[in-house]
């Protein structure tokens, strides 16, 4: 069975890659893929132990822990959706794009990407991927243009994610059990993570020529117009709220989730005492309840049905395994970051970076060790290779609906050769 979950996580992600081609759903694809692992996973389980109650009871434990984190991430997937929507519906993006007056592609595609760089750091690289494809969405109106755009802010959102200490879930996880510190990971990763994007970036837009097309505003969904003053409030009390919430989870240690719904409830409010003296109509047009009915929700269960397979892996042993073979097989611990960051790209990278926090103790590297900063930043941006390789990938593919092979054949080789040029820039910084 140990075998046979490798060949169907396989098969589900060959589903999920061919979506357009097969023409079914990839969170349909996704959720199938999530239930036959784990069902062959209770098969092999009572066949191990021969007694099927007490590997019920296994199973149920391990997949209700690995839920519990899932819904953790959907819930603030979800949370952060909604504040992002609830800006765009009060046109808070519009004062955003209305300042970008260049049309230029290439210059356009850098000032956008440096945006999408700096905020993965200061907010995270999953809650700016979902704000960059909103934006992208206004600005540019032709698809394949539309796509390349948003494949460079994948690669700026998990560059910038990396080299901060809540940029990204893996960054968190290195901080928060000790293997890193703060200041020495921005220090130590900034410079290799802002080569990982440079070097695509001026390429891409060195080959982009003439202006942009600008999007022709559809004037039926403007049937209700709402104060410039209330657009503000929108925009500022929604970034402000996103803004908040690594500062919530340092305060409180509390998940991050639970600092983007206190961003959503007070966003919620303060857009209720907004629209409460407005006739039903209005009201009704700007009410969070129609609003949560734009979500994604199709995304968002593409999101459960990847994290429950992987999950189901993790329980198996496949990663601990993987991690295991590295080790014996490699021993390099250059080669190993690489690989684990490559690996990101196909499977999860939290629980490969957990698989390798298992592996070595602190007192085999210490606090701060290259071994930990390396591993920083390859598996926060190793996962740019494919699309479904980081959260950030995951949600921009969800929102623009961006084909998984035209993102193999367009994207994935410049962030291989972004990522090689960060490692390789992290190697000469401390080797030289």
């Amino acid at each position: 069975m140990y075998i046979l979950m490798t060949l169907a996580f396989i098969a589900g992600y060959a589903a999920i890659a061919l979506e357009h081609p097969l023409k079914i759903d990839k969170a349909a694809s996704a959720l199938l893929t999530a239930v036959v692992v784990w069902v062959l996973l209770v098969v092999g389980q009572d066949a191990l132990l021969g007694n099927i109650e007490n590997s019920a009871h296994y199973i149920d434990e391990s997949l209700m822990h690995h839920l519990g984190e899932i819904a953790g991430i959907l819930f603030f997937l979800m949370g952060a959706m909604t504040i992002v929507e609830i800006i765009d519906t009060h046109g808070g993006f519009t004062l955003i794009t209305n300042k970008i007056t260049t049309l230029n592609k290439g210059r356009l595609l850098i000032i956008l990407s440096l945006i999408t760089f700096v905020m993965s750091a200061a907010l995270d690289n999953l809650t700016t991927s979902i704000i960059m494809a909103t934006l992208l969405r206004k600005l540019i109106s032709d698809k394949k243009e539309l796509w390349l755009f948003a494949g460079m802010a994948i690669i700026a959102a998990n560059a910038g994610g990396a080299w901060s200490p809540i940029g990204d879930v893996t960054t968190i996880m290195l901080w928060i059990g000790g293997q890193v510190t703060a200041a020495n990971i921005v220090v130590e990763i900034i410079l290799p993570s802002l080569v990982c994007l440079l070097v695509p970036l001026l390429f891409v837009a060195s080959r982009l020529k003439g202006n942009l097309q600008p999007v022709q505003v559809n004037s039926s969904n403007n049937k209700f117009e709402i104060p410039l003053r209330e657009s503000k409030i929108a925009l500022y009390v929604g970034v402000a709220a996103l803004m908040f919430v690594p500062v919530f989870k340092t305060l409180t240690h509390l998940p991050p989730f639970m600092g983007v719904l206190l961003g959503l409830s007070v966003l919620w409010i303060v857009t209720e005492i907004m629209h409460k003296r407005k006739e039903s109509e209005t009201k009704k047009a700007f009410s969070i309840v129609k609003i949560l009915q734009k979500l994604d929700t199709a995304s968002i269960l593409f999101f459960l049905g990847i994290l429950l397979a992987v999950a189901a892996l993790q329980t198996a042993g496949h990663m601990t395994d993987l991690a295991t073979l590295l080790e014996d097989k490699i021993g390099n611990i250059w080669i190993i970051n690489l690989m684990i960051g490559l690996l990101s790209a196909i499977v999860d990278n939290v629980p490969l970076v957990a698989g390798a926090i298992g592996m070595y103790d602190l007192s085999v590297y210490p606090t701060d060790h290259i071994f930990w900063e390396l591993l920083a930043y390859c598996a926060g941006t190793g996962g740019s290779v494919l699309i479904i390789g980081s959260a950030a990938g995951v949600a921009i593919m969800g929102i623009l609906k961006i084909d998984f092979v035209w993102y193999l054949k367009n994207i994935s080789l410049l962030a291989l050769i972004g990522y090689l040029s960060g490692a390789l820039t992290f190697w000469l910084l401390n080797m030289l």
